[in-house]
């Protein structure tokens, strides 16, 4: 297997991210539903924005491949919502480089589930530095913060961890991201 990336690389990378930009732009309609009930009940939803990253990275296993997919899928949401905008694209390049610094952990060797939840919860805790930042989290008393903190912790794991691995594998399944992957010798043997 060639370790830097290959036009074909790029581009199923970038045909990722077309489609979770597209997905990110539409999220915000769950996302908005489940904000009036309160708790944060809304963070549970908040992790599928995390998503494009894994998912690249299960069928594309390669150094920059994480980190490209989410800035790419952050970049394409703003285009799709017809204005640039900067914060999108700070949260989509941090989320992006710690799922990237999870996948570097195990050199890119393992698609595992939990190596997936961990990108997932990674991206998660990345993200709240920023929301503190922009004035989301300045005012909420301690135990409402653990609450949001929490649920998006567990919407990081299942949303861009448990749902990235699942789809993938089904993918798997149809033989379609073979065509991404180098040949294992199974897959000699079965010549």
């Amino acid at each position: 297997m060639r370790k830097g990336l290959t036009l074909s690389d790029i581009l199923v990378t970038v045909l990722v991210s077309v489609i979770f930009g597209f997905i990110y732009n539409l999220w915000w309609l769950p996302y908005e539903v489940v904000k009036p009930l309160g708790l944060h009940f809304d963070q549970l939803a908040y992790g599928m924005w995390f998503a494009a990253a894994v998912v690249a990275y299960l069928i594309v296993p390669k150094f920059g491949v994480a980190l490209l997919a989410e800035f790419a899928a952050g970049a394409g949401e703003t285009i799709v919502m017809g204005k640039f905008d900067i914060p999108t694209l700070i949260y989509a390049l941090l989320q992006g480089l710690a799922c990237e610094l999870v996948f570097m952990a195990f050199r890119y060797k393992s698609r595992s589930v939990m190596v997936c939840m961990l990108a997932g919860v990674a991206a998660a805790l990345i993200s709240l530095p920023i929301d503190y930042y922009y004035g989301y989290m300045k005012e909420v008393a301690t135990w409402n913060l653990i609450i949001f903190i929490l649920f998006r912790v567990i919407s990081g794991a299942v949303l861009a961890g448990i749902l990235p691995y699942i789809l993938v594998k089904a993918l798997d399944k149809t033989g379609v991201t073979k065509l991404f992957r180098s040949a294992s010798q199974e897959d000699y043997d079965a010549l």
